[in-house]
């Protein structure tokens, strides 16, 4: 790949598109668009660099989208390819990267969690993200991490594998609880019949494989020979298996002819696109999940689609996971392209179709019921957020929109790990992408007003782009908190010159339930008294102002939470300049542990080899802090 012509013109000039079109070879890439603020806004690969950016600029285009996305170009950015291939791999890095405003965005940067049998003398069935990073047999990938969960469970009723980590089984000197419950053989300990576990664990890798009746017939004979033996106990056990594996059966809809799927279904409407992906693994499917990829507007069906499944299969988490064949409603334009694409960096064969009759046209329908289905839940979910905030509008008597709104919460345990929370909520609901954590240090512990203020200056001290402000600003908490947030927007005004956001204070009362909020609606920058009002429990826009809220605490939280888990995991002694990992594991060899190491003096300390006297005395105030 070589880097090819960058073009700049001066901001707010027009786009001179006659000497740049003059400079661009014919050879495949990617070019990148910017606006006059030097900000990506479109991505895009060609076979023919010089064919396509030409298109952008013909008299007559028939595609309003183009048309407006011209309107914005300053200036073009072309990278040169060796292939056509190599092109769309780095156009979906950059879209990645750049989240262009005019492509098809899939912000999904999720891996996939499999089932794992490990390879072992008593294998394990457990659950895992990154595939061959453990040797054993991968089943999957699974739509989620609950699907896996919901397996792993469904397969200790009805396979007696250990699923405990390798830690906890090679340290057992008895039998566990799931031993107890038969839901283990128990090869921690001495086993009566170690063939059997080994036959149960096949049993276990042919039902993941979707061998649903090779199992049953296995278990069949088993069980008779159990019964010809005499042995009415293991013939009773089989038998049970035998009936969960029928109950199971009738419960999946399996087709033993069909292999390695995706089932891709796609709906739009009102300006939100829904691809729903069914795995189907063995002619079973593992699961499924919806995604909403952001559309501009006036952009073809063809152009989502083909858009999903390149930043869907190019991930790296998904490409190792690329299936045999992919079922689409509707075929993209370069579905050839794409198809020779991935079949190239999966090092075989992948086709894209879109089956009319058969079995494979019935995962289809079941793909597409539930994009349809998806898409009304969502679009009736983001219709009521609407009515909320339009509602909320009212309330305020609000000039204008509320296009975007934020709230802050304080979370720690005594003062300890302090974390603030920014939660980020627009007309369509929560934006996740613009949430953040602050972790506050600096100040005495649980003082949540100098948490607050520290979280707020940290937020808008290098405010610069005016869709970051928010019109409303919620403080989950009372005067006090409130105070801060007066206080810090006063103190950077000038950031606010072209947008002031309104501030509002959410105080629980003094029974703490919810609906009696007290909201306070601050007048300080106006130089007015603070207004205190209640919205009814019923009210739309208090129904809003309380999500927003309970956002903000749960996000706090779990801030707090990963904060507080980090310090547990963390050595005392990770923090003391001078003490790297060598030296640590010598002072806990050589004392006998990190309780030992706390009841040492300095001189005791500085005994150990390669500990100075003055680095002693670092590790023994650091240690009694």
């Amino acid at each position: 790949m070589s880097s090819g012509i960058f073009y700049f013109m001066p901001s707010k000039q027009q786009f001179n598109h006659q000497d740049f079109l003059k400079t661009v070879s014919h050879q495949p890439g990617v070019y990148r668009m910017y606006d006059h603020k030097d900000v990506v806004i479109y991505v895009g690969k060609a076979k023919d660099l010089h064919k396509r950016l030409s298109s952008y600029f013909r008299k007559t285009v028939d595609r309003e989208k183009t048309r407006v996305l011209v309107t914005h170009i300053a200036n073009i950015d072309v990278t040169v390819t060796h292939s056509e291939t190599e092109a769309l791999v780095l156009e979906h890095t950059y879209i990645k990267r750049y989240q262009p405003r005019y492509n098809v965005s899939l912000r999904d940067d999720k891996s996939y969690p499999y089932i794992l049998l490990t390879d072992h003398e008593h294998p394990q069935l457990m659950s895992i993200r990154s595939k061959n990073k453990r040797k054993g047999q991968y089943f999957g990938p699974y739509p989620s991490g609950s699907a896996v969960r919901e397996s792993l469970h469904l397969m200790q009723k009805l396979f007696p594998v250990r699923q405990c980590e390798d830690s906890y089984y090679q340290n057992r000197s008895r039998p566990c609880l799931q031993f107890q419950l038969k839901r283990c053989l128990g090869p921690c300990v001495k086993m009566d019949n170690p063939d059997e576990y080994k036959q149960q664990v096949e049993l276990a890798a042919l039902f993941l494989k979707g061998k649903n009746t090779d199992v049953i017939n296995e278990l069949v004979i088993k069980m008779e020979l159990a019964s010809q033996a005499l042995d009415f106990e293991a013939a009773a056990r089989y038998r049970d298996q035998i009936q969960a594996l029928r109950t199971i059966q009738e419960q999946q809809y399996v087709t033993s002819d069909l292999g390695e799927m995706d089932v891709i279904g796609f709906a739009f409407k009102n300006g939100i696109a829904c691809v729903h992906l069914l795995f189907v693994r063995a002619g079973k499917v593992f699961g499924s999940r919806s995604y909403f990829p952001k559309v501009p507007a006036n952009t073809d069906n063809s152009e989502v689609i083909q858009a999903f499944l390149l930043q869907y299969y190019l991930n790296k988490e998904t490409q190792q996971a690329i299936p045999k064949e992919v079922l689409l409603t509707e075929l993209p334009e370069e579905h050839e392209l794409i198809e020779s694409s991935l079949s190239q960096l999966a090092e075989r064969r992948i086709k894209l179709t879109n089956p009319k009759r058969g079995d494979r046209s019935k995962f289809l329908r079941l793909a597409l019921t539930n994009a349809e289905t998806a898409l009304t839940t969502k679009l009736a979910t983001k219709s009521t957020v609407l009515n909320r905030f339009k509602e909320l509008e009212k309330v305020l008597n609000f000039n204008g929109k509320i296009q975007r709104m934020e709230c802050f919460d304080i979370s720690h345990t005594g003062g300890e790990q302090t974390v603030a929370s920014c939660v980020v909520f627009n007309r369509d609901g929560p934006n996740k992408t613009d949430y953040r954590h602050f972790n506050i240090s600096g100040i005495t512990g649980g003082d949540d007003y100098a948490a607050m203020a520290q979280a707020l200056e940290r937020r808008f001290k290098k405010v610069t782009e005016v869709d970051k402000i928010p019109d409303i600003l919620f403080i989950d908490g009372g005067k006090g908190q409130m105070t801060q947030a007066e206080q810090v927007l006063t103190q950077f005004a000038d950031n606010f010159i072209s947008k002031r956001p309104m501030i509002i204070g959410i105080a629980k009362g003094v029974t703490r339930k919810a609906g009696l909020e007290t909201l306070i609606l601050s007048g300080a920058l106006d130089n007015v008294a603070d207004t205190e009002f209640y919205l009814p429990s019923d009210s739309p826009a208090l129904h809003l102002v309380q999500h927003i809220r309970d956002e903000s605490h749960r996000f706090a939280i779990t801030g707090h939470r990963a904060r507080r888990n980090k310090v547990k995991r963390t050595s005392a002694l990770e923090n003391i300049p001078g003490v790297g990992p060598k030296r640590r594991q010598v002072l806990l060899k050589f004392m006998g542990g990190l309780q030992q190491l706390r009841r040492a003096s300095r001189e005791e300390i500085a005994k150990i080899p390669g500990i100075s006297i003055d680095l002693a005395e670092k590790i023994y105030d650091s240690l009694h802090q």
